[in-house]
């Protein structure tokens, strides 16, 4: 495993003891909510208890106003509505939320899902085209759409207007079109920037709802949609996020949409206890694997279906296709570090640049989050097929991806995305002028430390402060997510109890019981075979940890997620 920092969080004490006095809390659970703000009971009634009236006003969004009254124009007229999608989790959802929205105010309304590998990122020309053989007078964009000028202009040719609900970083200029309804805008004042393309969408469907007077649970009634595309899109978990995750994670375990329910459930997952981590791990790669290796549209059939017997034949094959993505998956992960490993370059460069002929364009995503997460390296991996490369790209916090790609432009064809992750596409002759380039970028921008990896520790706690009070704490802190992650602890001069056993098909995690005086834990670390030795050699250890709950066979019990150990300083 990677070397890494570990890092204690600062406490405020004075903070900490104004919490006891108010709350009567003990040390540790005081010691989290000062490092939240939650110092008052104004601050944990919102946070402990979301409110669907503190969501800002949809109205406060910049072109909202001109999107919503053309688009109850045209529903009214009954004129043909298209919504176009991204292939993705949150443009899946959008896509399907705007489209049974519409349909239940008895809107002409069809969606298209753009092909990953024949129309590519976007709106595409051919989505357009597809718009003018249905007749659509408008086309509104979900997840998409903020930098796609040649494509509206295009649509404009044909007669057909634009709407564009996108959460991306807009260019110096935006599109030329009815409306551009998205946070980022520059001349934009939304006072929550953290919004996901399915968001901005809610946000509209909120919008409709209050200018036609109708009840605003007709919005909030796809707030489980919304929590997919907040959860995938690893967007912050506060603010207006946490209110409609609160309420979405309610829906999904009520089986509010039959789509998600029977997907979930195929997933043999409990529907009760499903939470955001579990949606990411479990839900989020079967809905993505209907674009990454097929036609993305099933996904949104999924998710509008009524149909009990139909949604679970999509569920199956979503199942069974994203089993088949698994198995690409690992062999492109293989293959990408067997060349990191065979040569010695990689370990003085600051970042890692890979490509290979007719590598899967809809995994190289994930193989580049692997590789990250393996090396601690801003990473890009490149699928070449027709001597065009399309790469997925993953950074690290002290590095802005689309920034450096910025100053590698003039070799690109296309590229945008967030700091953190982005996509491009680049003609194979350029590959190897880019990587030298986009290396130098990142070797004068990154420094040695900033590649060695820090584990932020909440606090340091003994493992009698795990109680029944602390886990109902941890509990009520939930969704979990950016912004408001899970709390990370750190327990000192453990003991492994009796032999640790090995998990998995690649026997790669970790299974074993730790324990400090009378207290004892079950532990478990995912991918952490290279600690192995640490656990047998009857040493003391200092082991940081989540605290969670592992639903197994309909059993549940409380467990340590380890995320790092060390040899206790004797």
């Amino acid at each position: 495993m990677l070397e890494t920092n570990w890092h204690i969080k600062e406490i405020d004490l004075a903070k900490v003891a104004k919490i006891i006095k108010e709350f009567n809390l003990p040390p540790s659970i005081a010691s989290i909510m000062s490092q939240r703000e939650l110092l008052s009971r104004q601050d944990t009634s919102n946070f402990f208890h979301p409110n669907k009236d503190n969501l800002h006003s949809p109205f406060l969004l910049k072109d909202i106003e001109v999107a919503v009254k053309k688009i109850i124009e045209l529903v009214h007229q009954k004129d043909k509505i298209l919504i176009y999608g991204d292939y993705d989790v949150d443009g899946v959802t959008s896509t399907s939320m705007l489209y049974s929205f519409f349909k239940s105010l008895d809107a002409n309304v069809s969606y298209y899902i753009p092909h990953r590998d024949i129309d590519g990122y976007g709106l595409s020309q051919r989505g357009v085209d597809f718009a003018e053989s249905i007749g659509a007078k408008l086309i509104i964009t979900c997840d998409c759409g903020i930098n796609a000028f040649d494509q509206i202009k295009y649509a404009k040719n044909k007669m057909i207007d634009t709407i564009v609900t996108d959460h991306h970083k807009p260019e110096d200029k935006i599109p030329d079109c009815i409306a551009v309804v998205n946070p980022h805008r520059k001349d934009c004042t939304y006072p929550f920037k953290g919004l996901c393309g399915a968001g901005v969408a809610f946000k509209l469907v909120l919008a409709i709802t209050e200018q036609l007077s109708l009840d605003p649970e007709l919005a909030w009634r796809y707030a489980d949609l919304v929590t997919l595309g907040i959860a995938a899109d690893v967007m912050p978990l506060i603010n207006e996020n946490r209110v409609i995750a609160y309420f979405g994670l309610k829906q999904i375990r009520s089986g509010n949409n039959l789509g998600l329910k029977t997907l979930i459930q195929a997933s043999k997952l409990v529907l009760e206890k499903v939470g955001i981590g579990q949606i990411n791990f479990w839900v989020s790669p079967k809905i993505n694997a209907a674009g990454r290796l097929g036609e993305a549209s099933r996904a949104v059939k999924l998710l509008t279906s009524e149909n009990p017997y139909y949604a679970l034949e999509i569920a199956n094959t979503l199942n069974k296709e994203n089993e088949k993505r698994k198995s690409i998956t690992s062999i492109m992960e293989n293959e990408s570090i067997e060349i990191i490993n065979n040569n010695n370059r990689f370990k003085s460069e600051k970042a890692i640049v890979l490509y290979k002929k007719d590598w899967h364009s809809g995994v190289i995503g994930i193989v580049a989050s692997r590789l990250k997460e393996l090396y601690n390296k801003p990473t890009i991996i490149i699928g070449v097929e027709n001597g065009v490369g399309k790469g997925s790209c993953r950074s690290i916090p002290q590095l802005d991806m689309v920034e450096t790609l910025n100053s590698c432009s003039d070799l690109l064809d296309g590229y945008g995305g967030h700091p953190m992750a982005a996509g491009l596409t680049i003609r194979e002759s350029k590959l190897d002028k880019f990587i030298e380039r986009f290396n130098l970028n990142c070797s004068s921008q990154l420094k040695d430390k900033d590649l060695v990896p820090n584990i932020n520790i909440d606090l340091e706690i003994s493992m009698s402060d795990i109680n029944t009070r602390m886990i109902n704490f941890l509990k009520h802190m939930e969704p979990y997510g950016p912004r408001n992650p899970k709390p990370v602890f750190l327990s000192k001069k453990l003991y492994v109890e009796g032999i640790p056993k090995l998990l998995g098909r690649d026997q790669t995690t970790i299974k074993f019981n730790v324990r400090e005086k009378d207290s004892i834990f079950e532990s478990i670390g995912f991918k952490m075979l290279d600690e192995y030795e640490k656990l047998i050699s009857q040493k003391p250890i200092d082991m940081i940890y989540n605290i969670s709950e592992n639903h197994w066979n309909g059993k549940t019990s409380l467990q340590l997620e380890v995320k790092g150990i060390k040899y206790s300083d004797v």
